[in-house]
């Protein structure tokens, strides 16, 4: 079997985790990777057995390779989008795809012009029973969608001493736990409705106004302690917590919150979907588990268990019932669907999330954005 060679650009959390569900797959060779800092790229390819790295994104791209990985901060996501599918690669972006609409549809453009596949890590999709309720949903077992609740709830960033370039609009983008994580639980929920959101109205709120940076490098959910004299304060432009409400264009509502200051809630997505023939409930933390609510019978529960799910949904599961599956895995199944793409040399009728789906979300993103500036409801 020939393999898929692949480069990864961006080492801090996200990256390994990439190259960690890359090589579950057969077909697939991490050949080389970058960072932006050279010292870093050097001590992440020995801890990680890649031979070939770089500082230089365009050297990257010299290497012999199919495809490329962008996990880098926000702010380098269009530039080296563009220069990787103008090098003729195939393209992962974790998302957000860029900072703008402009540039999202630019990317767009250009990778339905180069006919190469192009994909946005919208991972959250592939906990198999995020794929079930829209399977179920398909075939009228949800019924119409009544209302929607939502949540993305997580702590990394409870203390005012918490700290990250994320924090950083300049890098990050003029929003923060929307466009960071709440775009995964908005992403979530028109994927299983399979409705549109059509008007938004946002509130948000920074709740550290002032934070203390370190004056020293720390990774993403390193959750190192440093001493007080290893801190400056820096204001805080983007919120720490949000609210949405929303309304659909079958003509009901819903709402979502997020945070990234809510104690003790570690990374748990929590929805609820409520709908004419009972409602769906699930959460990111305990991700094998759906509750099944009844009006006239008793409520239920489904197991993540292939021999229970439709065949639609069964090839996101690797393991029998009661073998639990989780974060990690949602990479590798996705990645897998994109490389079998990228095996056929085939962009049409993609099952993964698209460029397409990173524009819808920057759309989204944007309006709500304006939502929380002029305080009122805002078309989508």
């Amino acid at each position: 079997m020939k393999k898929i060679k692949v480069a990864v650009a961006g080492l801090g959390f996200i990256g390994p985790a990439h190259i960690e569900a890359l090589r579950r797959l057969p077909n697939i060779e991490v050949v080389a990777i970058s960072d932006i800092d050279e010292d870093t790229a050097k001590a992440k390819a020995i801890d990680l057995g890649i031979e070939r790295y770089t500082s230089d994104f365009d050297k990257l791209l010299n290497e012999d390779i199919d495809a490329v990985h962008i996990c880098t901060p926000n702010n380098l996501h269009f530039t080296m989008a563009k220069k990787a599918l103008e090098a003729g690669k195939h393209v992962i972006c974790e998302k957000p795809l860029a900072t703008t609409v402009e540039e999202a549809e630019e990317l767009v453009a250009l990778a339905g012009e180069k006919q190469l596949i192009n994909a946005v890590h919208f991972n959250i999709r592939y906990y198999p029973l995020v794929r079930q309720m829209k399977v179920m949903r398909e075939m009228g077992e949800l019924g119409e969608v009544y209302s929607v609740i939502g949540s993305y709830l997580q702590d990394w960033l409870f203390y005012n001493t918490d700290y990250n370039w994320r924090l950083e609009p300049e890098q990050s983008g003029t929003s923060r736990a929307i466009a960071d994580v709440g775009s995964h639980l908005i992403d979530l929920l028109e994927y299983i409705t399979g409705l549109e959101i059509v008007e938004v109205m946002a509130d948000f709120n920074t709740i550290h106004k002032i934070r203390k940076k370190p004056l020293k490098p720390i990774e993403t959910y390193s959750g190192k302690m440093l001493k007080p004299e290893d801190y400056e304060d820096v204001p805080i432009k983007t919120e720490d917590h949000a609210n949405v409400l929303l309304r659909f264009n079958n003509g009901n509502r819903g709402v979502v919150t997020v945070s990234q200051v809510a104690a003790g809630r570690k990374n748990r997505l929590s929805l609820e979907i409520a709908g004419a023939r009972q409602t769906f409930s699930w959460n990111s933390e305990q991700p094998n588990d759906l509750w099944i609510g009844k009006r006239d019978d008793y409520n239920g529960a489904l197991m993540r268990d292939p021999s229970l799910f439709d065949e639609k949904s069964r090839s996101l599961i690797s393991f029998p019932g009661g073998h639990n599956e989780g974060f990690p895995d949602t990479s590798k199944q996705l990645f897998k669907e994109v490389y079998a793409a990228i095996a056929k040399g085939d962009a049409s009728n993609p099952v993964y999330p698209t460029f397409k789906d990173g524009l819808r979300e920057l759309i989204l993103c944007e309006r709500i954005i304006e939502s929380h500036k002029m305080q009122a409801w805002v078309r989508v």
